[in-house]
């Protein structure tokens, strides 16, 4: 089939080469015009993802009205503060109602709603079906053909099973669910997991920490995740404890990396001016803070991550709150 990829960052380069690679059309919009320039060029992104080698089947453009004109199927790849005005700006180039396949983890931080429902909100009509690919996808490993397996999530079994065959092929394995909001919310949650795991590795703590990390964050997630509609599966499946796991421990994981110069002292203005890359959990963070609010969830890890991220909090003292919560059962 015929696919536009919105974004032409580093996943978004590989979701790209993926798309070609199970031989289907592919148009990637940067947002950059040097970006577009340079993998025209050179067909490989510089900025982003140096080793990705692009075939012939990827097309580039900095149009996003030729994007959106491209293909009745957009796979949105846009950082979630702005996928609400990137599609605001694509509709008016939409000739007739789109797929939206979201490859965006995070929850939009005034609204505080998932991709599917910005999406929803922003094209009315003009959405036609919406899914959510998520899982383990590192996208270094992605463009090189590791194998790799991710789920899509859409309430149209049709929809989902078109979007599975259409991005399988030897190196990805794609499986389905009807679970969109738990897919979403697993995607998102676990980026703030991850910046805690990195704050644990950057303070020098040892694999018992992480481990007991990554095992309650996945409880935050899920308690989170049911409130909003997600079934219990879900997060024990590859969109959640795969991708937690992946995240919080590979060396690849912008938010892990994040959460390791927070441990080490720097500040996250600091960090933040010092890369080009996206860490979604940082926004994802207020959002999660304020769902678990919202819904009166006790979300404790979320929390001191909020008072790390947004409050100068000491990583240090946040550890030992939590290690000084009163005792209860698991």
């Amino acid at each position: 089939m015929k696919v536009a990829i919105i974004g032409a960052g580093a996943f978004g380069s590989a979701l790209a080469e993926l798309a070609a690679r199970c031989d289907n059309d592919v148009m990637l919009w940067a947002h950059d015009s040097r970006v577009a320039e340079a993998i025209t060029e050179t067909r490989s992104n510089p900025f982003y993802l140096p080793s990705a080698q692009f075939n012939d089947q990827v097309h580039i453009t900095n149009s996003l009205a030729a994007a959106a004109s491209f293909s009745e199927t957009v796979v949105m790849v846009t950082p979630s503060h702005h996928f609400r005005s990137v599609l605001s700006s694509m509709r008016q180039w939409l000739e007739r109602p789109v797929n939206i396949i979201s490859a965006t983890k995070g929850i939009e931080n005034d609204s505080l709603k998932r991709m599917s429902e910005v999406a929803a909100e922003v094209l009315g009509d003009r959405l036609r079906k919406f899914g959510c690919l998520s899982g383990p996808t590192f996208a270094l490993e992605v463009s090189r053909g590791d194998p790799t397996a991710a789920v899509i999530a859409s309430a149209d079994e049709e929809f989902a099973e078109k979007v599975q065959t259409e991005f399988s092929c030897r190196s990805f394995r794609a499986y389905r669910t009807d679970d969109l909001a738990g897919v979403e919310v697993a995607g998102s949650l676990k980026n703030v997991i991850a910046i805690a795991a990195g704050v644990v590795e950057g303070i020098g703590l040892g694999n018992n920490t992480t481990a007991a990390l990554i095992t309650r964050g996945l409880h935050e997630i899920r308690k989170l995740g049911m409130a909003l509609g997600g079934k219990p599966e879900t997060f024990a499946g590859l969109a959640g404890m795969g991708d937690l796991v992946l995240t919080c421990t590979g060396s690849l994981s912008r938010n892990r990396s994040v959460g390791i110069e927070l441990g080490q002292g720097k500040s996250l203005e600091q960090i933040l001016a010092e890369t080009r890359r996206v860490a979604e959990g940082v926004k994802t963070c207020r959002s999660a803070k304020e769902l678990a609010e919202k819904f009166e969830i006790d979300m404790p890890i979320t929390l001191e991550m909020f008072r790390v991220l947004y409050e100068q909090e000491s990583p240090r003292n946040a550890i030992q709150r939590l290690m000084t919560r009163s005792l209860k059962s698991e």
